[in-house]
């Protein structure tokens, strides 16, 4: 493909996704089902804009890899340990009773023993991508069913790797197209795996601090993204799913003060390529094949959906989630995944399945992913009976009542403050070395610029309480404010004020708790004075508090002529001879 016909393909690309997703979200269906009608619309047995399916699905898998990555990146250790019951209890349970229930009914059906496991434990896996992009959408992954969708859809991706070791054994001689560990032994793929982890430990920190030190943006974004397909090809070649690969390098980084920043940087790549993923979704189903056996296709996908929805509700009860987010976890969950197109093909090529039979699978398992969206929909608007409703969603690690943009001289003595009652809050310095400096003392901050609304977002401002401006920068205190005035009208914010005319920014933005930095320690200092020059402690500290609530009325008054220069003075030569007659009268 020259330069040309990749310009005229993208242009066909975000075109059909521009038209597709908002003409689908107005009609209240998920925008994973506008990708895929976007892409079928344009694909081979659409208008033929755009061809080559596997190209772009090859391609758009990228986007899988750094959904799996930013949520690696959400991860911290400590929660995944919280998960292990739902990862290897329940989501081992899916796989094999699932996979068991369709393998057999596979058999009945008269495909071949081998065959039939291959086409149980292929249908078993669901789509990690549009069940955590579902999930995502709905703002439903911090609520129990979000959580076990999660450990269900990351114990899949682990079950690939042996199901694509087993396809070269179930071939005639043992010896295939597929080797699962890229050549190498398992002992030393283990070892190759402990050396990316522990590398990764002790040089991605020192690594992103370099990057952040340059001061570019644009360079930070490209090592992000060089982490996250680095890790990927490796563990690709160590014969692990990329996409797993990619999870790991996240949790590597959970706990780094960068997480926020490469969240932000990479959010718009991961939604763009998750985006084109569904749309060659969309393109390659094979509506000729569907014209040709419709009743066969529909009655698969009906069997498909019904069987995976049912097992996961058994299972879901089972491990004593309650009945609504059973409901909810077997819908999501109740379509095929994307890594069946790979074990259904390479089980063609390995002459395991006949060829006829995988576009068949291929077909049912491309609809099936039509299928959720809709039927999430339906079962919201369903009421559910018997029980009182999902039980309140534990929250996130990182979901703090309070963030603090801006960790320098001001922001910490909010933070330490806080910490003092036992008050969790995450902070948010863009300066890498004042980042480097707070570490030292045992403080706690992430790097990054609390002006990006993407970054604010990363940081989960929309869960907290209260938004702290601590920003030494008057511009970028202001750009903060702004934000989150227009984004998320229901925080409190606090902001901190360099100076009078700064104050008066803030206020006529509508930002009413507004301190100015020097001022409260400056009025306390002159109370300290006025003792030390013989007036009494009452005095001294009375004469002080009147000043104080003086200067608040007079600030709030000025505020709004804080453009007219003339009439600020005015009004502050007013406020001067208001002040004098306040303590002329006071001493009579």
């Amino acid at each position: 493909m020259n330069g040309e016909q990749f310009l005229v393909q993208t242009t066909v690309f975000l075109a059909a996704a521009v038209i597709g997703v908002p003409l689908l979200k107005r009609l209240g269906l998920s925008s994973v089902l506008g990708y895929i009608v976007a892409g079928a619309a344009i694909g081979p047995w659409g208008l033929r804009l755009a061809g080559d399916v596997e190209g772009v699905r090859a391609f758009a898998e990228i986007g899988i890899v750094l959904l799996l990555f930013l949520i690696g990146l959400e991860l911290l250790p400590a929660r995944l340990w919280e998960l292990r019951r739902a990862v290897f209890g329940l989501g081992a349970a899916q796989v094999v009773a699932t996979g068991s229930v369709l393998g057999f009914a596979a058999w009945a059906l008269a495909v071949p023993p081998g065959a039939a496991a291959i086409v149980g434990f292929g249908l078993a896996l669901s789509s990690t991508a549009i069940g955590l992009q579902i999930l995502i959408e709905k703002k439903q992954l911090s609520t129990p069913q979000g959580r076990a969708g999660f450990a269900v859809l990351l114990f899949q991706d682990l079950a690939v790797i042996p199901l694509l070791a087993v396809l070269p054994v179930l071939t005639e001689g043992h010896a295939g197209a597929v080797h699962v560990t890229g050549g190498f032994s398992p002992l030393v793929t283990i070892v190759l795996l402990a050396a990316v982890v522990a590398a990764g430990r002790y040089l991605l920190r020192p690594y992103f601090r370099v990057l952040a030190d340059a001061g570019s943006r644009e360079v930070f974004t490209a090592g992000a993204l060089l982490v996250v397909l680095a890790v990927g090809v490796f563990m690709d070649k160590l014969g692990i799913s990329m996409a797993l690969g990619a999870f790991v390098a996240g949790m590597l980084l959970a706990g780094s003060e960068y997480r926020h920043e490469i969240e932000a940087d990479i959010e718009p790549f991961k939604g763009l390529l998750l985006g084109l993923f569904f749309m060659a979704v969309g393109m390659s189903v094979n509506f000729s094949l569907i014209a040709d056996e419709p009743v066969t296709i529909a009655g698969l996908v009906v069997a498909l959906v019904a069987l995976k929805a049912a097992v996961m509700f058994a299972l879901a009860r089972a491990f004593g989630e309650k009945t609504p987010s059973a409901y909810a976890l077997a819908v999501v969950l109740s379509q095929g995944g994307e890594f069946a197109f790979v074990l259904f093909s390479l089980a063609a090529g390995e002459r395991l399945l006949p060829a006829a039979l995988a576009d068949l699978l291929v077909a049912v398992v491309t609809i099936s992913m039509l299928t959720t969206p809709f039927l999430v929909n339906l079962l919201h608007c369903v009421p559910q009976r018997g029980e009182p409703g999902p039980e309140p969603a534990a929250p996130p690690a990182e979901d703090n009542p309070v963030i603090i943009a801006g960790f320098g001289r001001f922001g910490q003595i909010v933070g330490r403050i806080l910490a003092t009652r036992g008050i969790p809050f995450t902070a948010l310095d863009s300066d890498s070395e004042q980042l480097e400096f707070v570490t030292q003392f045992g403080e706690k901050a992430y790097f990054g610029d609390a002006s990006r609304l993407d970054l604010l977002r990363a940081a989960r401002v929309d869960k907290a309480a209260v938004l702290v401006i601590a920003i030494d920068d008057i511009e970028t205190s202001m750009k903060c404010a702004e934000i989150a005035k227009q984004h998320f009208p229901r925080l409190k914010i606090f902001a901190r004020a360099r100076n009078r005319l700064h104050a008066y920014r803030l206020l006529d933005l509508g930002v009413t708790r507004v301190w100015r930095e020097t001022f409260h320690s400056s009025a306390d200092m002159a109370g300290r004075v006025l003792a030390e020059l013989g007036l009494p402690d009452s005095t001294a500290e009375e004469t002080v508090r009147i000043f104080t609530l003086h200067d608040e009325r007079m600030l709030r008054r000025a505020a709004a002529h804080h453009a007219d220069m003339p009439k600020l003075i005015e009004i502050a030569r007013a406020g001067r001879a208001e002040l004098r007659t306040l303590f002329e009268q006071d001493r009579r």
